[in-house]
């Protein structure tokens, strides 16, 4: 734990999993609220019998297919990044990390990937009830992927259910209950899933939306329009209150977190009083905001929800980190002191005594004389304090604009979803083309939205990559600046690759629309697609009818 890895190394260890993950969650939301929608449409067709709905299926599941398969093949190379990338972190939390991620491996992803290849090719061989389970299965499996994905993600933002062994120098696991149950884990696999809803619902509303205005299909694209809004204005009001429960629950795990992303930095005494930032310019080095737009007496009941919960500010927790701090060094100095003797009871004892403020210590060597705990002294001390303390705090104006694209973008689509909502379920939404004009133009914002959430997420960590214990800085491994470099740009050439085949695909496929057929004609059974005999993937013809 004494080696310190290059700093520019660490910068692009962060900036090549950031792209990593950034760049996947472009497929997950689609695959997690696009899969319920396709069981949701082959639920009325197994109830109702009609044939539209199992056409509607196999239309949207087509576009469905291309995500996931995209999906997939970003997906699989972040956890192996974790290993190249970032070895000191995989040695520190190894043991507990990695068995969420094995299981969802072998529970969540192998189901996912088995029943999907039967939903696409299965409907020429199942009933149509039991090619419904599977459909149903495929949906449940993507988000159970979700589930163990953010178990493990928790575990990062709030460590519950491992305990630091002095003798291994790792992680240990003390209790899985506690690490399935984090209850950040289980707000944010909430909030994620529905997110996928909105996204899914957006993806095709908007799409429906351009058939209707362009005259094509307008059978499917009608239907399809309005199931999509109906789930979507569940999924935005779920997304949003679920939203709410997180960030009380990083009020509590996290007040770094809250702070930044409110831009709070001075404690108001008068919770009551409290005003709430709508737009402010935060300045770090200042530690103030320039700018501000506030609204009097929403902060404390938005954030805590009561009206007498005093929110401390960001110079409040700085002041507050720096005990923990001087006893984190102590606590270090000790367990280098044991880990050279483990003969040394004495240091035991000192370490255990302040092993909770461990990770502060550790996030004061990047300051210590020479990265040298034992070094600092009743004269550097002070120095040493204020610095790490100041790096406790994330980077406040990224925390506090991410956070509130994010709300801006969810707030407009619930907007959105009821308008549309409001003229399908009349059977009027034909005659609004602006809003329909509106709904097509809308498809990104849930990406947009999702990929600010991580960001917030994500930035509010920081400095830590368990938050409280290993700080980031010393959390990769020690590759040389060429070698991240050049695996930078290479990530970036594959992934942008990737984004441009799904464009691509998406594009040509949505364009293209479901195939028109004889209506009048008894559907015959078929294997997938939108037409009789073809499989599910196969090229649909450039004709408007065949």
């Amino acid at each position: 734990m004494d080696m310190l890895i290059n700093p520019t190394v660490v910068e692009l260890s962060r900036a090549q999993f950031a792209l990593t993950a950034l760049y996947h969650f472009l497929f997950v939301p689609l695959t997690l609220g696009l899969s319920f929608i396709l069981a949701t449409m082959e639920s009325v067709y197994v109830i109702t019998g009609k044939p539209i709905y199992k056409e509607m299926t196999q239309f949207w599941g087509k576009l469905f297919g291309i995500n996931f398969a995209l999906g997939v093949a970003t997906g699989l190379t972040m956890e192996f990044e974790f290993g190249t990338n970032w070895s000191m972190y995989s040695h520190f939390v190894g043991d507990i990390f990695g068995t969420p991620l094995a299981i969802e491996g072998l529970m969540a992803f192998f189901m996912e990937s088995t029943f999907v290849g039967v939903m696409f090719f299965g409907w020429d061989r199942l009933s149509a009830r039991a090619h419904l389970v599977v459909t149903y299965l495929v949906a449940l499996g993507s988000n159970l992927s979700a589930l163990w994905i953010l178990i493990a993600n928790g575990f990062m933002q709030d460590p519950r259910g491992g305990t630091f062994d002095p003798n291994t120098m790792r992680m240990q696991f003390s209790s899985f209950v506690d690490l399935i149950f984090n209850p950040d884990a289980q707000a944010k696999f909430v909030h994620t899933s529905i997110a996928g809803f909105v996204t899914g619902s957006m993806f095709v509303m908007g799409i429906s939306a351009y058939y209707l205005l362009t005259n094509k299909r307008k059978d499917i694209a009608l239907r399809s329009f309005r199931i999509a809004t109906v789930f979507g204005v569940i999924s935005s009001i779920g997304v949003i209150t679920l939203g709410d429960a997180l960030g009380y629950i990083d009020a509590h795990a996290q007040p770094t977190k809250l702070a930044a992303m409110e831009a709070i930095w001075t404690t108001d005494p008068h919770p009551v009083s409290a005003a709430w930032n709508l737009i402010a310019f935060p300045s770090r080095a200042a530690q103030k905001n320039y700018f501000e737009i506030s609204i009097p007496y929403v902060l404390t009941p938005l954030l805590t929800h009561s009206e007498n919960t005093v929110i401390p500010g960001i110079i409040q927790l700085e002041q507050e980190a720096k005990p923990r701090i001087e006893n984190g060094i102590k606590a270090m100095v000790a367990l280098k002191a044991y880990n050279e003797d483990h003969g040394n009871t004495e240091a035991l004892a000192t370490f255990k005594k302040y092993e909770k403020d461990m990770g502060y210590g550790f996030l004061a060597k990047e300051f210590a004389p020479d990265q040298d705990l034992a070094k600092v002294n009743a004269e550097n001390l002070p120095s040493v304090l204020d610095k790490t303390a100041k790096a406790t705090i994330p980077n406040v104006w990224v925390e506090f604009w991410s956070f509130r694209l994010m709300v801006a973008a969810g707030f407009f689509m619930l907007a959105l979803f009821a308008f549309a909502a409001y003229y399908s379920l009349k059977n009027e939404v034909e005659k609004h083309p602006a809003l329909l004009k509106l709904a097509l133009w809308s498809i990104p914002l849930p990406w947009v939205a999702v990929e600010f959430g991580w960001i917030t997420a994500e930035n509010g960590r920081q400095p830590w990559t368990v938050y409280g214990w290993l700080p980031t800085f010393v959390s990769a491994s020690s590759h040389s600046v060429g070698y991240m470099i050049f695996s930078l740009i290479g990530f970036t050439l594959l992934y942008s690759s990737f984004i441009a085949v799904e464009l691509y695909l998406m594009f040509k496929y949505a364009r293209l629309g479901p195939q028109e057929h004889h209506h009048h004609q008894p559907e015959p059974q078929t294997a997938g697609g939108g037409m009789a005999g073809q499989p599910a993937f196969a090229k649909p013809s450039l004709s408007p009818k065949h």
